[in-house]
């Protein structure tokens, strides 16, 4: 089961390095002010490598000829050198700052819009914190390495590069006694690379268990004090952050392997210089001078090594972290515009369902071979026990998920060949959740129609009775609320989310429990609203309150994957069906 924090989520393929080079499709964008910073990196590496030169000069030439002119030029040619490679350097780390922040943005931007596309299926069935560690923690991590990292490692290959030419034009024979130690390097590398990948992919695995069971439980955290599960949950937690800390202490000790290594090498050959400088070759052959500029270039030649390392720690530790992101984007979008989709058009509310069959799960239907018309401006009630489909007949009409099979038609036009935009754009949809989103109630209401007045605004707010409680409050209907609406009754939330449908003035308006957490008293009220906007528009209203559906023209009481009855509220009664039980088990 996907769906659980407590369960690592499965890459769907294997990491290869077509992942990498997709990734340049955000690092072309700035590639201007990435050559811009790699040309200064390289000035900057240049002229720091003039030093070991100018120390050269000065002991073997300087220095013995006690020219004191000389000396104190090449110092203040040395200090300028310094000056300089150290502004180069801090100009292009600034510029790589602001390029990695625009991948940040670019990445972000991407993830957000294919997360609004993708259907309710992909949010069923994972941890909603399990989605914003990608959409967060995942892109800081990799957009360092797509920026600093890229230009780091192009940067650290040629200080190698240029080290090298340097080492050699100083003595070829020292030259070659600094690599000597690049093939142990070589088998460490090789020996723990695929292990540090598996340990780090683990580390994101756990990382994004804890932050999925932490986000529930922030939501959640009204019903844990409810049930006094405080105790219980921290254990969980507990048990959650220890098998994080314990990946974390598993990836870092493969990783701790690499500088170590690099470091010990690097003093055995700075030793192994003057081992043969001074001892392996005929005295006189190296002078003092030169020593001491191989052993300055051995030491910052296995310093890019050093860094190369690191650079391959973060580059091994962030794969895991591109692979989620790019699992997510890859994530299809299967409820969307067919290739030849067009516009329906404005609709009148003819809603069609043909031998429809659907399942959230293969092979296991909600609906089996459902059949039936609505009638333009017809007012449809859907009643039954829990679970029978009643909510998911709405869903469909919205094509909130594609059915198995059969078909769905608005006004004549299969519902699957005209475009969504053009679709939803003519339904009022509110369901049993009445989501309020941080921000003043006005923004909360006008979410369904952006470009509503606020006398509009205020106007579907009287229509709804819920102008009485926002107009008692602070701010009037500028008073900021809270995410969720946290500070709002329950009724308050549903009078403000139907503000918010009555506002986008459907064709087709679908109520999912609509009243459930309203009082019986502004329910009446609330009833007169809804049966002026009934009024010329096709309804579809699911209610567990059967009171409230009877002057309904059709109530179709859904049970066995399909409707089991069909009919006006006296016709239904009449017959002393399901529905008659139903309604004299509440009546009573």
């Amino acid at each position: 089961m996907r769906n659980k924090y407590d369960v690592d989520e499965q890459l769907e393929t294997p990491f290869n390095f077509s992942h990498l080079k997709r990734s340049f499709v955000y690092v072309n964008k700035y590639k201007g002010s990435m050559i811009a910073s790699l040309c200064l990196s390289i000035v900057a590496a240049v002229i720091g490598l003039i030093g070991p030169l100018i120390t050269r000069r000065a002991l073997d030439v300087t220095i013995p000829e006690k020219n004191l002119t000389e000396l104190a030029l090449l110092a203040g040619a040395l200090l300028l050198c310094t000056a300089a490679a150290m502004a180069c350097g801090n100009i292009s780390g600034r510029i790589m700052t602001r390029t990695g922040q625009n991948i940040i943005f670019d990445i972000r931007e991407d993830l957000f819009a294919h997360l609004q596309e993708l259907p309710f299926s992909y949010y069923d069935d994972r941890p909603h914190g399990k989605i914003l560690i990608r959409v967060i923690n995942y892109v800081d991590s990799v957009s360092n390495m797509l920026s600093n990292g890229i230009i780091s490692f192009i940067m650290e290959i040629l200080n190698m590069i240029l080290i090298l030419i340097f080492m050699f034009f100083v003595d070829a024979k020292l030259a070659l006694v600094a690599l000597s130690g690049l093939p142990v390097f070589g088998l460490i590398m090789f020996a723990i690379k695929t292990r540090q990948r598996r340990a780090w992919q683990n580390v994101s695995n756990k990382s994004g268990n804890m932050n999925a069971y932490l986000q529930e439980n922030i939501v959640g955290a009204r019903i844990t004090q409810v049930f006094t599960r405080e105790e219980e949950n921290a254990r969980i937690y507990d048990k959650l952050n220890d098998r994080y800390r314990s990946a974390w202490m598993e990836a870092v000790k493969y990783s701790n392997l690499v500088w170590p290594a690099t470091d010990n090498i690097s003093t055995l050959v700075r030793a192994a210089l003057f081992v043969v400088g001074l001892v392996v070759l005929p005295a006189g052959t190296v002078s003092l001078g030169t020593l001491a500029a191989m052993t300055g270039y051995a030491s910052r030649f296995w310093q890019p090594v050093m860094n190369l390392s690191n650079l391959m720690n973060t580059f091994i530790n962030n794969i895991s972290y591109l692979e989620r992101i790019f699992e997510t984007l890859d994530e299809p979008v299967t409820i969307d515009d067919a290739p030849d989709a067009v516009p329906i058009g404005e609709i009148k509310g003819a809603v069609s369902f043909n031998n429809v069959t659907f399942a959230y799960e293969d092979g296991i239907n909600v609906l089996e071979n459902v059949s039936f018309d609505v009638r333009p401006g017809e007012s449809i009630a859907l009643v039954g026990p829990t679970g029978a489909g009643k909510s998911t007949i709405v869903s469909l009409i919205s094509r909130f998920y594609d059915i198995t099979s059969g078909s769905i038609t608005v006004d004549g036009q299969d519902i699957s060949k005209v475009t969504l935009a053009s679709l939803r754009s003519q339904m009022g949809i509110m369901l049993q959740d009445s989501f309020i989103f941080s921000g003043t109630i006005m923004d909360n209401i006008r979410y369904g129609r952006l470009d509503a007045t606020d006398e509009e605004v205020i106007a579907a707010a009287k229509t709804v009775c819920a102008d009485e409680f926002i107009s008692k409050m602070e701010d009037d209907y500028m008073t900021q609320v809270n995410e969720r609406g946290s500070k709002l009754s329950g009724g308050e939330k549903q009078l403000i989310s139907f503000a918010r449908t009555l506002l986008s003035d459907p064709k087709i308006l679908i109520l999912d429990e609509a009243t459930s957490s309203i009082d019986a008293k502004t329910e009446a009220l609330l009833q007169k609203g809804i049966n002026e906007l009934l009024k010329g528009r096709t309804s579809f209203i699911i209610a567990h309150r059967l009171s409230t559906i009877k002057n309904c023209d059709r109530i179709m009481y859904v049970s066995d994957k399909g409707i089991l009855e069909c009919g006006s509220h006296d016709e239904l009664m009449s017959r002393r069906g399901a529905y008659y039980e139903l309604y004299t088990s509440q009546a009573s």
